[in-house]
């Protein structure tokens, strides 16, 4: 693993968005204690941006500070993922519809584009690169949506479906990649009610996937 104590801009920030990234990678475990000595090593940094990033990952749902045994990687239970999910629908039917009625031509080239890298990271098994270009994609579509609050809401949220992504990517990526491609074609046709179909049908499928990958997931 890389240090990132010779890195002198926003330390905070990159201490917090370092650590973030290995949860949700699996660099550190669900149920694996982390001590602010241990990232502090692992970083090449001071404890104390390691402390400021332990409390907003906690506040963000990645680790509970638990007495006597300090920060702990939350376990991805099935509540925790069931309550993601609902959320997911909510925000991506509506967002879908709305990109269906907003998007331009380049917005319909930029989504398709997303669906190619994703497909040749999929045949390349890049699992790595498949998850983040999930998380993109799903980022694109709200921000063609155009609805500031739906992009301000989904940001935190956009960490823990990566997380869950990631689990069981290998499994759900040829899947996902079908049901995204409905998605952008129902977008680019103009037809807010497939485009809304669409982005229901795929979390269904998703949060189906990830409570099937449990308990690993």
């Amino acid at each position: 693993m890389r240090t990132i104590g010779a890195d002198h801009v926003a330390l905070r920030e990159q201490v917090l968005a370092e650590l973030r990234r290995r949860i949700v990678d699996g660099d550190y475990a669900q149920g694996e204690r982390l001590t602010e000595t241990r990232l502090a090593d692992d970083f090449g940094v001071s404890r104390n941006p390691v402390r400021e990033a332990l409390r907003v990952v906690e506040a963000e749902g990645f680790v509970q500070i638990l007495p006597r045994r300090g920060a702990v990687v939350v376990t991805l239970d099935e509540t925790a993922v069931r309550d993601l999910f609902a959320v997911r629908a909510q925000l991506e039917t509506l967002a879908g519809g709305l990109a269906a009625e907003r998007a331009t031509p380049a917005d319909v080239t930029r989504l398709r584009d997303l669906l190619e890298e994703a497909s040749a990271a999929t045949e390349a098994k890049d699992f790595d690169q498949v998850a983040e270009l999930n998380s993109a994609f799903h980022r694109a579509v709200i921000e063609v949506s155009g609805n500031r609050w739906l992009l301000s809401m989904s940001a935190a949220m956009y960490h823990h479906v990566h997380w869950v992504f990631r689990v069981g990517a290998a499994q759900r990526a040829p899947h996902s990649w079908e049901e995204h491609t409905r998605l952008v074609e129902a977008i680019a046709a103009g037809d807010p009610a497939a485009a809304t179909s669409a982005a229901r049908d795929h979390v269904e499928a998703a949060a189906k996937a990830a409570l099937t990958q449990r308990p690993t997931a």
